[in-house]
């Protein structure tokens, strides 16, 4: 009797567990209803009679209860019902670029497990709510590109953990409070904000602050006598007014300064020009060696952009003096792949390659027939032994699958690159350029064995030490021969360029952790490369236009439609098209892309083990050619 008596209380619990998570699943269903029917705009095309965990844009726990609403970019309008509120178990909300206005639901508050928050791009107007930074979890807060009005509140530092505040392009007004928590990321220019900026954020770039009415560090320092806002010291009214003859002798003043300064910069003027006279007759009294050629031509390098039909660029030898080199020549690290020097590097013919992250890229073709890629980096912020240190470090690389680095230049304006040419450009140029530009030639092998090629260049990066990292994985530094074997360019120069003031994930390639471009860990190229390979099989650029109108990035786009249709949809026709067998291989580089491309770091493979995968994929599919050791 006992014995039924424990079993039937057993079953009444289990039941009455059972009840309860349905009931709350039920509870997040009807509040997701309540917020598609509440919007205007596009409509959400979930489908009703399946679980809401199935529904686009929303994610569960295990429970199963909604931790994430993501629907970014989806032609959302109108003002957000009091809906949200009742997804108790929310973690991530984001409507970001969508038409979305008025102000922000007070049941906002009851999201306390709310971690992340992206409603940028929108219309919302009125106050932000104080209650936002009472939410213990919150990380990260975006609501900028919006028309927020009033001041940033008070209560900042509630919020404990925030390390994440973008409130750029609103119409917010008054002084910025004084936030002393650690914010990693911030951001409140182009408001209308006034007053001096705190010292716990004076270390924030000045992009930060600007389009206000801002003073102090970074931006320039407040007055002496002022508050900075534009009000005036108490109690100094009328001291502040000036006599007419203060006025007058100020007046003169500045007269006379500007009359000196004036005669000072005529006589500079006349001194540097009977300099140049000398300068240029000793230039044609003297013969030129090729060394001083050499430091000649370093002025000239600033012209290396302007390519020249029959010629290199143009260049003054009487400008030599004015910007002399601190290093004379290139310094090589192999030479087998021809003599040359500077000055004949400046005089080859030179052709626009494209601008990337790091710098602008140049065709140099010489007479001999030789032809080198220079790659002209900018806001290179290492000194200039470290620089050095870095490039030998650099030019010791070597591996089948990476871009052979052949030599470099130094000098205080101008840094050189001087990479192996590859003849047929990049995989972004193949990809995504004009039809009949070699594309169909991209069939399953080549794709395959791109993938290879790029993975095992990565990998072996990886596997110098822990913290060496490529930095900057895209398609167009993919670079492919003649074969269609691929090369991996531009790699590990990240640290040594300054990153964009203003971290984002714009290119489609960075990893969602990533906040310093100069700090890209293997996890995060892993990331990237699982992009690249999604990009390989789709055939859609990660900077697509349409992909971020619909508010996505790509692997993101390919999530969802794996989800919601066929997965082979994903696939780019180009690829399919002359496919004759089973597309299972290629489901297995799709898995292994969506797996490099996971939200958490831990989450994803190493190099080594990608490398490995795809190499197991290409044994098995007995593709020839690129894909073999």
């Amino acid at each position: 009797m006992k014995n039924k008596t424990n079993l039937g209380i057993s079953v009444f619990f289990f039941f009455f567990c059972l009840v309860s998570v349905t009931s709350d699943l039920e509870a997040d269903r009807r509040a997701l209803i309540a917020l598609r029917d509440g919007v205007h705009g596009r409509p959400l095309l979930w489908n009703l009679s399946a679980p809401p965990c199935t529904w686009g844009g929303v994610q569960c726990n295990s429970d199963p209860r909604v931790t994430a609403l993501r629907l970014p970019g989806v032609g959302l309008s109108g003002p957000l019902p009091i809906a949200i509120g009742n997804l108790t178990k929310l973690e991530t909300l984001s409507f970001r670029f969508n038409a979305l206005n008025g102000p922000l639901p007070a049941d906002f508050a009851n999201l306390t497990l709310l971690r992340y928050l992206y409603l940028q791009g929108n219309t919302f107007s009125g106050e932000i709510p104080s209650y936002l930074f009472t939410l213990p979890n919150l990380i990260r807060i975006n609501l900028a590109q919006n028309n927020f009005s009033g001041r940033i509140p008070d209560n900042v530092n509630s919020a404990t953990r925030l390390s994440t505040l973008y409130l750029q392009d609103n119409q917010l007004t008054g002084p910025i409070p004084e936030i002393t928590i650690l914010l990693e990321q911030f951001n409140v220019s182009s408001n209308q904000l006034n007053g001096s900026i705190p010292d716990p954020l004076s270390g924030k770039p000045k992009t930060a602050f600007e389009g206000n009415f801002l003073c102090g560090k970074p931006l320039e320092a407040c007055p002496v006598n002022g508050t900075g806002n534009g009000t005036k010291t108490p109690g100094k009214g009328k001291s502040d007014k000036l006599s007419a003859g203060a006025i007058a002798g100020i007046v003169i003043a500045c007269f006379i300064g500007l009359l000196l300064l004036f005669l000072i910069l005529f006589c500079l003027c006349r001194k540097r020009k009977k300099e140049d006279n000398v300068q240029s007759r000793n230039i044609e009294a003297a013969p030129v060696s090729t060394s001083s050629a050499a430091v000649a031509k370093e002025s000239t390098v600033a012209n290396v952009p302007t390519p020249v039909a029959n010629g290199g660029p143009h260049s003054s030898e009487n400008g030599a003096s004015k910007n002399p080199a601190v290093s004379k020549d290139l310094t090589f690290f192999v030479k087998s792949f021809g003599d040359f020097d500077l000055d004949g590097l400046l005089k080859a013919s030179a052709e626009v390659l494209g601008k990337g992250t790091f710098g602008s890229s140049y065709k140099a073709s010489f007479d001999h027939g030789l032809v080198v890629v220079v790659k002209r980096l900018r806001d290179v912020v290492v000194p200039e032994k470290e620089f050095r240190e870095k490039m030998q470090v650099l030019g010791s690389i070597s591996h089948a699958n990476l871009v052979t680095m052949i030599a470099y230049y130094f000098s205080r304006d101008e840094k050189l690159v001087v990479f192996e040419y590859m003849p047929r450009g990049s995989l972004s140029a193949l990809l995504h350029g004009n039809k009949g530009n070699g594309r169909s030639s991209l069939n399953w092998e080549s794709r395959a064995g791109i993938a290879l090629g790029a993975a095992r260049a990565i990998s072996y990066l990886h596997s110098r030490d822990a913290t060496t990292s490529h930095g900057n994985i895209k398609s167009s530094n993919v670079l492919l021969s003649e074969s269609f074997e691929a090369k991996v360019s531009d790699y590990c120069l990240a640290p040594m360029i300054s990153p964009t003031s203003t971290p984002n994930r714009i290119d489609g390639y960075r990893a969602p952790e990533v906040t310093d471009a100069r700090k890209i860990s293997q996890k995060a190229d892993v990331y990237s490369f699982g992009v690249l390979l999604l990009e390989l099989l789709t055939g859609k650029s990660p900077t697509q236009q349409q992909l971020h109108e619909e508010g996505v990035d790509l692997p993101r786009w390919v999530s969802s439609i794996t989800e919601q249709q066929s997965p082979s949809e994903v696939f780019d026709p180009e690829l399919t098209r002359y496919q004759s067998e089973g597309n299972e291989n290629m489901m297995r580089l799709l898995k292994i892309g969506i797996s490099c491309t996971a939200q958490y770091p831990d989450s994803r493979p190493s190099m080594s083990e990608v490398t490995r995968l795809i190499e197991e994929l290409s044994h098995s599919s007995g593709s020839p050619g690129p894909l073999s050791d």
